[in-house]
């Protein structure tokens, strides 16, 4: 049922142009103020959703970023975007496809 749900809260970025959302994500992403001189968990060995937790705590453009990496890597997404690891964004990425005919415009 979360999956569901974080699909449907991905919804009403449905027409909202990639273009727009890496803009978004580039310039607001938390993560990208990391650099190779910070990682973000020193020494800790964290699990894929902890370690999502962590990196992507408090970022104010977590949607925008699992809609980007949902439209642009799909069901081959791996990493940490959107504060889901890559086995929940997989999960996801059907119940996604069936929130409606996705962006598919270039």
């Amino acid at each position: 049922m979360r999956l569901i749900n974080i699909a449907w809260r991905l919804d009403r970025l449905r027409w909202t142009p990639s273009e727009t959302l890496v803009d978004v994500v580039q310039r607001d992403g938390l993560c990208m103020e990391v650099t190779a001189e910070q990682p973000p968990c020193g020494d800790e060995v964290l699990t894929d959703r902890a370690l999502a937790a962590r990196l992507c705590a408090g970022c104010p453009v977590q949607d925008e970023c699992l809609e980007l990496e949902l439209r642009t890597a799909g069901e081959d997404t791996v990493g940490v975007f959107g504060g889901l690891p890559d086995g929940d964004r997989r999960d996801l990425h059907s119940h996604w496809l069936r929130r409606g005919e996705r962006w598919s415009r270039p």
